[in-house]
């Protein structure tokens, strides 16, 4: 996440009130949580055993949620020098699998790093009673199961 122009938009959004969850594996130029300027956008960092390269855009457009998945990382080589791909997800069923993915994601309080005004990148704090998400090992065990329960109704 490190295009200029796509920076200032998202947080053009965020100072208009749109609300904006980012997973970002890599560099993030973006300052997310400063008041009236970013104040409506949270970002975390997953870096974990697998490399993963999930694109998944999920817009919330007047209430109707469209998910999007596509080729490109958010750096400027990709967007103003390369040739790449955004499509639609129109079947239901592939969009609640991605979205349970996100939300895994988002979710991991293991190798989750919280992206800050300070930039000091902490990991997200656990609660005693709370149950540890390590999200590549949550996804994981989603496809597992998922895989499982397809077989069966062969």
């Amino acid at each position: 996440m490190v295009d200029e122009d796509f920076i200032e938009r998202l947080y053009t959004a965020s100072k208009a009130g749109v609300k904006i969850r980012l997973i970002v594996r890599g560099i993030c130029s973006l300052i997310p949580q400063q008041p009236i300027y970013s104040e409506n956008i949270e970002a975390i960092s997953i870096v974990d055993k697998f490399l993963e390269h999930t694109r998944i855009f999920v817009f919330h457009n007047e209430g109707k949620q469209e998910v999007f998945i596509g080729s490109a990382d958010l750096m400027t080589r990709n967007l103003d020098y390369r040739i790449e791909v955004v499509v639609p997800i129109e079947t239901d069923k592939l969009k609640k699998q991605l979205l349970k993915i996100m939300e895994l994601q988002w979710s991991d309080n293991v190798k989750a790093r919280i992206y800050d005004t300070t930039q000091s990148n902490t990991f997200k704090t656990v609660m005693p009673q709370e149950k540890l998400i390590r999200s590549q090992n949550a996804i994981y065990d989603f496809w597992k199961e998922y895989n499982v329960g397809t077989k069966k109704k062969k």
